[in-house]
């Protein structure tokens, strides 16, 4: 699951006098009448009941198809739901590295699946204006599991902030009971004792140990990077940036950082946090600790580095790093030891930070002509089955008991002896999402933390207790824009948003001096800069005046 931005400009401006107020319950207040749209629905069905469709149905889905783990029609996971539920699914099948244009084509053709998961909070936003999609939030009474889970874990506020201007959201995002922490840097266990030197705790102590790398290993670049070929410094620059208040890569979003302190949007790519991060990355480049390649190399690349002994550094998450490193280094070299650190500590302090600070995850948009589906009610009971109840969440995450797991007298979760999944049984023949379906992406995200980190290792089991240990940020506020101001803001976004791009590349990299920081700025503002601050702080205070 990557960190992707959680909140862009808002869309589609609609009557106020019906604008339900944060905190309430997102229910239609108008009647909607769906006595035609039951066909299959279960009726009684609530929150911690089981799903069943009181006749076969069948939806079309949007699947974003995992290299690691390629769609197979005979997984039990497609099996198993539809003799549990009576549903099955009609997957388009998209590759991972073309879904979110595909995704936009087809919704643009009016030719979307019913069902479209895999989208990232701010993701849903294009798709509003032109109607495409279901305003999600006016159907929530027939998701008990959802509202319940949002009540219990005090979620709205999370979940205001993907409003729109009309007071809807458009998008079911998973939810997470509590914060957690994905990604942050693997590193050489094994090279570190051979130094004598312990896991950085700062970032000032992680350029202490790569420039110790370096001097041992004058031919490597301790630091060589991946996930940069779609977005420059993906995760590093959001882990990074984070750090210091202003994250870039997948953390940069609509480009607009909230202030807890001026208590307002300031402009991330401007703002003097971003400039120390550009300036403390510069220094692991003209100190050759990190490869000026990071920014643009496949992630293949990046791993073969790794593998080789050029590097010994690289971003990562817990499977990547048991999935994807682990593997070929240890074949390559079997007394290298690869760990995931925790994300060492810059000037803000010790945070737990998520993508945009939120407990959502990626979700899932429905297509706006689902709602004159007869089978309508029951779609929607499903949904919120398979991503929402705890049943469902851990049919999706472990799959059938006896079969792919067990548990003992304690409740807790055991993969069967044949089956592995993230190095927990690694000599088994059979894989979990490889052979079985399950623990897929596109189905299996949020839901407890005890759900959570059941299928944790214990190594990342401390991983999450010391990140947990940190404080939260705060969520960032709604501020959702009219539909005319966001048709302006779309003008002004890209703009900027590729000066930034190629401009802190060019910081990084030293093709740019970091003395020319003002003259960027300045850069900037010609480009509307605050025009745009000021048009998203406007918005912020408006929907606080409407909603309170």
């Amino acid at each position: 699951m990557y960190q992707m931005n959680r909140r862009q400009a808002m869309v589609a401006m609609g009557a106020f006098a019906v604008l339900v107020g944060c905190g309430s319950d997102d229910s239609k207040k108008q009647a909607d009448d769906l006595s035609a749209n039951r066909e299959g629905a279960m009726p009684g069905y609530g929150a911690g009941t089981g799903f069943k469709a009181t006749a076969p149905l069948s939806f079309t889905v949007l699947y974003n198809n995992h290299p690691i783990y390629p769609i197979k029609n005979d997984w039990l996971f497609w099996s198993e739901l539809g003799k549990r539920t009576n549903v099955t699914f009609q997957p388009s099948v998209v590759p991972l590295s073309d879904y979110e244009n595909k995704r936009s084509l087809v919704i643009g053709a009016g030719d979307a699946p019913l069902i479209i998961p895999k989208t990232y909070p701010s993701q849903e936003t294009p798709f509003v204006a032109s109607g495409a999609i279901l305003p999600v939030s006016d159907y929530l009474d027939l998701m008990p599991n959802f509202k319940e889970k949002v009540a219990k874990w005090n979620l709205q506020p999370d979940l205001d902030t993907l409003r729109q201007s009309d007071g809807r959201f458009y998008l079911l995002p998973g939810l997470h009971q509590e914060p957690w922490v994905e990604y942050s840097l693997a590193m050489r266990a094994d090279i570190l004792e051979e130094l004598g030197l312990e896991i950085p705790g700062t970032w000032e102590e992680f350029r202490t140990v790569l420039k110790a790398m370096k001097e041992k290993y004058p031919d490597s670049y301790p630091l060589s990077d991946r996930w940069g070929t779609l977005t420059p410094g993906a995760s590093l620059l959001n882990v990074i940036g984070t750090s210091y208040g202003a994250p870039g890569g997948w953390g940069y979003g609509e480009g607009v950082k909230w202030d807890p302190a001026l208590q307002k949007f300031a402009f991330t790519g401007a703002m003097d946090q971003y400039r120390q991060m550009l300036e403390y990355l510069h220094t692991l480049v003209e100190e050759k600790l990190l490869d000026p390649e990071s920014f643009t190399q496949s992630d293949d690349q990046a791993i073969q580095k790794l593998v080789s002994g050029k590097s010994f550094v690289i971003s990562s998450n817990a499977q990547t790093l048991v999935n994807e490193y682990r593997p070929p280094l240890k074949k390559a070299n079997p007394k290298a030891r690869l760990v995931k650190i925790p994300v060492p500590v810059g000037p803000l302090g010790p945070i737990k930070y998520g993508a945009g600070n939120t407990r959502l995850e990626n979700g899932v948009m429905i297509s706006k002509k689902a709602r004159d589906s007869k089978n309508f009610v029951a779609m929607m009971q499903f949904i919120d089955w398979l991503w929402y109840s705890d049943e469902g969440q851990a049919f999706a995450k472990w799959g059938v008991e006896g079969v792919t797991y067990t548990k003992d007298a304690s409740g807790k979760y055991k993969l069967t002896p044949d089956v592995d999944f993230v190095g927990l049984n690694p000599k088994a023949p059979k894989h979990l999402q490889k052979d079985f379906g399950f623990s897929n992406g596109v189905f299996a995200y949020g839901g407890s933390t005890e759900l959570l980190q059941s299928t944790f290792s214990e190594e990342e089991i401390a991983f999450q207790k010391e990140m947990n240990a940190r404080k939260t940020l705060p969520v960032p506020p709604p501020h959702p824009l009219t539909d005319e101001e966001r048709e302006q803001v779309t003008l002004w976004q890209t703009p900027l948003k590729d000066h930034v791009t190629q401009n802190t590349l060019r910081f990084i990299l030293g093709k740019r001096d970091l003395s020319e920081w003002d003259a960027y700025v300045k850069e900037l503002e010609a480009n509307n800069m605050r025009a745009f601050v000021d048009m998203v702080n406007g918005a912020y205070e408006r929907y606080k005046k409407q909603h309170g």
